[in-house]
């Protein structure tokens, strides 16, 4: 049998394209209303992906008119809802250590667990913004090793509240008066630099013996943290040569940890525009880019970069950034649109449609054929277990991707014809917790 390949979907307004929400038949109008994500979820598992995904962000500064309110729903409470409109599909939420607390986000995600029977896995973040930090008590985030020592401890508890009791210390008898077993429910006492927790936890061990683990952080201390506690990750890759240094990094990390010999699944993300014909597929891209409010565009470089892009010349070469080594902001983006620039040499307009869509993921414009040739190559060469779809323009780009690329992963053998299991882990051919 061939290597299966893996797809999750990273559901994010009406489209991970900046000008998505001033197309003509947009969904910007139903963002705030929970049956368009369940929809978009049951689309998802139509199409057989292996998961639904939500990021987070804990602000909304709303410095522009055109700010996009895409976090108007809390993750957890937007996947429990589409937990009851679907079956199969995974449901994956994004978790900040810097800001949560790990007894109350356990107790969240196992009994989410529990009402899905095991299909729940959660992504673990630093966070990114001193706006989110301003919401938390904070005058700004902490410096970035703060926050990885600190996610270290958070997944440690998290653990330990995961695997505190089993659902098999329930014993209800009337007869003899017993419900738990008490004596194999004890607190395990954690006392660390950022918490202090008891335990153990309110909620039994996951149906799936625990939500699956996820990361997406690029950094030293991210991978580092991915290779001590992931199972999966989530990854930035423009092209088949930064998929590679990922891989191997990942890889050395992973060697250099207390369990050598684990592997990681690893998912890059993927923007595509697919039709029957090329032709249409990049006058799909095409009718975006020139949509593409530059104001935002330059606002979404800005972040990246971490500097002033507003005197730009548009039409100019972009101006020499500073190398990865002096960069102090998210790490992972900048090293992606340093990659674009060296691929491409762009002018600053050409930069903005580059990222419009994703901020710099490997993009994909063409016929099934010949997107699926490239997605299969990246399985093939081991850089990619599967990809996160981050679709430009939502529901369009997604019921395109279900309905032209998925028959053709099907038809060369990679991708599943039917679900084969239940939980996310199961999904993903992970080895059971024991």
């Amino acid at each position: 049998m061939k290597k299966q390949l893996h797809l999750g979907i990273l559901l994010y307004g009406c489209g991970h394209h900046q000008a998505a929400w001033m197309m003509p038949d947009s969904s910007i109008e139903q963002i705030g209303d929970v049956a368009y994500y369940q929809s978009l979820a049951q689309l998802s598992e139509k199409g057989l992906f292996d998961a639904v995904f939500f990021a987070d962000n804990q602000s909304f500064p709303a410095q522009r008119d055109s700010e996009m309110p895409a976090f108007w729903l809390d993750p957890i409470v937007n996947l429990t809802a589409i937990s009851q409109v679907t079956e199969r599909v995974g449901l994956v939420s994004t978790i900040s250590s810097t800001f949560s607390n790990p007894f109350t986000a356990a107790r969240q995600l196992l009994s989410l667990d529990h009402v899905t029977n095991g299909r729940v896995g959660w992504n673990l973040v630093t966070s990114m913004t001193d706006w989110e930090a301003n919401n938390h008590g904070m005058d700004g985030l902490p410096p970035h090793a703060e926050r990885y020592k600190k996610a270290d401890e958070f997944a440690h508890v998290m653990n330990a509240l995961f695997d505190s009791w089993e659902t098999d210390d329930f014993v209800p008898n009337r007869k003899d008066g017993t419900i738990i077993r008490s004596e194999r429910i004890e607190p395990f006492h954690h006392e660390g630099e950022h918490f202090r927790v008891k335990g153990p936890s309110t909620t039994p061990r996951s149906p799936q013996g625990r939500p699956v683990a996820m990361q997406a952080g690029a950094s030293a201390p991210g991978v580092a943290l991915a290779a001590k506690y992931a199972e999966a990750v989530y990854s930035v890759s423009w092209n088949l040569k930064q998929a590679k240094a990922f891989r191997a990094r990942l890889d050395e990390a992973i060697r250099a940890s207390d369990r050598p010999n684990r592997t990681l699944k690893v998912l890059p993300g993927l923007v595509t525009y697919v039709a029957k014909t090329r032709e249409e597929a990049w006058a799909k891209k095409r009718e975006l880019d020139e949509t593409l409010p530059v104001a935002d565009a330059l606002a979404q470089l800005e972040f990246f970069i971490q500097q002033d892009c507003s005197n730009w010349a548009l039409d100019e070469k972009v101006p020499e950034l500073p190398p990865v080594e002096e960069f102090t902001g998210p790490i992972g983006r900048y090293e992606t649109v340093l990659e674009i620039i060296k691929d491409t040499d762009p002018t600053v307009r050409e930069l903005l449609g580059y990222l419009s869509a994703g901020g710099g993921h490997l993009t994909l414009i063409g016929t099934p054929e010949e997107i699926v040739d490239e997605m299969e190559r990246w399985l093939k060469e081991g850089v990619a277990d599967g990809f996160n779809l981050m679709p430009p323009v939502l529901p369009n780009s997604l019921e395109d991707f279900v309905e032209l690329i998925v028959p053709e992963l099907q038809r060369r053998g990679i991708f599943r014809t039917a679900y084969e299991g239940h939980t996310f882990r199961e999904h993903l051919g992970l080895d059971p917790i024991s």
